[in-house]
């Protein structure tokens, strides 16, 4: 990563001082502040099917930042599930799923405060739904990681610490407009949605999560798919 790079915030509003400590606390990574490198994602992140958005563009010095880096081969899939689903709201609908929950962040966690920086991908909508498919024991951790991939899931870049906010720089904003961006969203959404079902249909021979949690399988098992981004 290059000493200074630049990142874009999508929001409904202009967000000219990121202040550390806003926000939700149930986003992917927990609470922080959640950019991306690409304009156009921010765009899509802005936007609804009712109103435009913004995306706040920023200068952020990383060479002395904890960056804590899931998309590399030094961490799994199931890594960053453990954290997604440590944070995130899920339906739990049956015992292995409560079961299933409890694992996953007794054996994959990551303590995600503990760093300045987070670079991983983003649970958006129906790849939301792969996750929560996971955890309920409807597809395997092979078809999760393949539909990661396929799917083309943005990367987010999310400042933890007050270290890094004191990092980020506003540098300005563009509008993003709904007839545009609402329309690539929708589309990526409806990608998703059809990749999973598909994936539904195949003949699964892989590792459920209970599967997983049977077998005591953990990080270093070579079954375990890792690098999302490959």
């Amino acid at each position: 990563m290059d000493k200074q790079i630049t990142v874009y915030h999508g929001s409904n509003q202009i967000v000219d001082v990121p202040t550390f400590g806003a926000g939700r606390k149930i986003n992917d990574f927990g609470l922080g502040f959640y950019c991306t490198e690409s304009n156009d994602l921010a765009k899509e992140w802005a936007v609804s099917s009712l109103r435009d958005g913004f995306a706040n563009r920023y200068t952020l010095e990383t060479e002395y930042l904890n960056i804590l880096r899931l998309n590399t081969p030094d961490y799994t899939i199931l890594n960053w599930m453990a954290i997604v689903v440590e944070h995130r709201l899920f339906s739990i609908k049956t015992p292995v799923a409560r079961r299933a929950k409890r694992y996953l962040i007794d054996n994959f966690g990551i303590n995600v405060n503990a760093y300045d920086l987070i670079i991983g991908y983003r649970a958006d909508d129906s790849y939301f739904d792969y996750a929560e498919a996971f955890l309920n024991n409807a597809i395997t951790v092979e078809q999760l990681s393949r539909a990661m991939r396929l799917g083309k899931l943005g990367e987010q870049i999310v400042l933890k610490s007050k270290f890094a906010f004191s990092k980020i720089k506003y540098e300005g904003f563009e509008v993003a407009e709904k007839s545009v961006y609402y329309i690539l969203r929708k589309a990526r959404d409806d990608k998703a949605s059809q990749a999973y079902l598909d994936i539904q249909e195949e003949d699964a021979d892989g590792l459920y999560i209970l599967d997983i949690m049977r077998g005591g399988v953990t990080n270093d098992d070579p079954r375990i798919p890792r690098n999302l981004s490959e």
